[in-house]
């Protein structure tokens, strides 16, 4: 028996589906991470079509049923496109990377209210804040991996649980985690944390202003973001939107 669902969402992608249907995953409110089909979504008339398009906050209404993985979409209403962000190229690349994360790591059918907000929240960010979205990007993974179980700890060392730890040479191991300029020393670096990363990182975690960093700094912390969830997760290939957009 099928069950009527309204509930805000947002798209994390779309694809063709036949003839003239559309599959579409969506990260919801209520009921977490599922995909629908449109029925003759690909049709220039099709409102519903139309509307669902990546990155899109809407309000949606589908027939759920839990005995089949592909739910049944009836209806749409946008609440918002974010359009500058979708008019700015690096604004499109973080906020695909985004939700390219929840779609491939977030669980399906587990609803997240906190994650479904904090989602919402970012791409409003990047749509209508003046700092880069390659920094908001920095400050929504720090945020995500703590809700799929695979928080970073950056205000100690993993190992003697020194917090002195500004203006020092740093590493991180994938196993141990972060490390002291003198445990650093002592153990395999997989990343070296200079102390301008350092700071960026610890203004990231703990979601302080940023001044001036230089785009060095933020590039070594998003591929420390991605080296680091290659290595705790076997089947991540890493963010792709990085490279294709």
């Amino acid at each position: 028996m099928s069950e009527i669902i309204k509930t805000e969402a947002v798209v994390l992608s779309k694809f063709n589906y036949g003839d003239t249907s559309s599959i579409a995953t969506f990260y919801t409110e209520d009921s977490g991470k599922l995909s629908a089909i449109i029925k003759g979504g690909r049709s220039s008339k099709s409102t519903i079509g139309r509307a669902v398009d990546p990155i899109n906050h809407l309000q949606i209404i589908f027939y759920k049923k839990d005995t089949r993985d592909l739910q049944f979409l009836s209806g749409v209403e946008i609440i918002n496109h974010f359009p500058r962000l979708k008019e700015n190229l690096n604004s499109m690349k973080f906020s695909h990377a985004i939700i390219e994360l929840v779609k491939n790591l977030s669980p399906e059918g587990e609803p997240n209210k906190k994650l479904f907000k904090g989602i919402v929240r970012i791409l409003s960010l990047i749509d209508s804040s003046n700092e880069k979205p390659e920094i908001l990007f920095g400050r929504f993974f720090l945020f995500f991996v703590g809700e799929i179980g695979y928080k970073l700890v950056l205000d100690k060392c993993s190992v003697c649980k020194s917090d002195n730890l500004a203006n020092k040479n740093l590493g991180y191991n994938y196993d141990n985690g972060l490390l002291c300029e003198k445990c650093s020393m002592e153990r395999m670096n997989n990343y070296k944390i200079s102390p301008e990363l350092f700071y960026y990182l610890a203004c990231l975690n703990t979601n302080n202003s940023i001044g001036s960093v230089k785009d060095k700094t933020i590039e070594d912390a998003n591929n420390f973001f991605d080296t680091y969830l290659k290595f705790h997760i076997a089947d991540f290939k890493g963010i792709q939107s990085f490279k294709t957009l």
